[in-house]
């Protein structure tokens, strides 16, 4: 049975009721529904916890996705949490905190794509910053100057929406995928879009903020040389 991904539908449900549908020999839970993000795409799993009917809690580290079987979550506990059997009725509970900051920064490294219009070679989401890796074939980069124009297209107050395309579609516009190292998620014969507004249109599978405006201040804290055309940049909500 799959877990059903409630945050594909809706990034700021913070929880939900649900049933444990599977328990794994290391102790990793796996529900039949989850508001929780799996580790993907650059973006860290969610942490948070199970609370049971009894009022007990399952402090949950971290979650990815089912290695046999990916269109099921696993839900990995902290060390030391208490057992917990298939059948058994709970609520799914995010760190919302934590959560909400990766999906500003997600938003704004969407951003920093704009900016710079190079191919992307790596990427992480952090809670509060995060980087990309460019292909670039000059250097040069200014930190200030990058930061206006990134903080110019948050001031724009655009609308992030989410639509889906067949991998046909995709297929036929490969120009759509900008990262080189991250490929957008495959296997269910669809492919999700993320726009912002006229700013941005790629293939991604993370979560967002709804507008720009829900970003605030970034700023370039780092751009380091990483090779001969590569550079990493590097941001921070402010």
């Amino acid at each position: 049975m799959p877990t059903e991904l409630l945050f594909r539908q809706d990034a700021y449900l913070q929880e939900t009721p649900a049933t444990v549908i599977a328990v794994n020999e290391r102790g990793g839970v796996i529900l039949d529904r989850s508001v929780f993000y799996a580790t993907g795409g650059g973006q860290p799993g969610d942490s948070g916890q199970l609370r049971r009917a009894d009022g007990g809690i399952i402090a949950i580290g971290t979650t990815i996705y089912d290695p046999e079987d990916r269109s099921r979550l696993i839900h990995v506990p902290l060390e030391g949490q208490p057992a917990i059997a298939p059948g058994e009725s709970v609520t799914a509970v995010l760190d919302w905190e934590k959560r909400l900051k990766r999906m500003r920064v997600h938003t704004a490294l969407h951003l920093l794509s704009v900016v710079l219009p190079f191919p992307v070679t790596g990427g992480s989401i952090g809670d509060g910053d995060g980087r990309l890796d460019f292909d670039i074939p000059e250097g040069g980069l200014d930190k200030t100057e990058v930061s206006e124009k990134l903080n110019a297209l948050v001031a724009r107050n655009a609308e992030v929406t989410e639509r889906w395309i067949t991998d046909a579609e995709l297929d036929a516009n490969p120009g759509l995928v900008k990262t080189m190292s991250v490929k957008p998620p495959r296997g269910s014969g669809r492919v999700r879009l993320v726009s912002i507004g006229d700013i941005d249109l790629q293939p991604c599978g993370g979560t967002h903020v709804r507008n720009t405006a829900e970003i605030g201040l970034v700023a370039v804290t780092d751009i380091e040389k990483k090779g001969k055309q590569n550079r990493r940049v590097r941001i921070a909500l402010a």
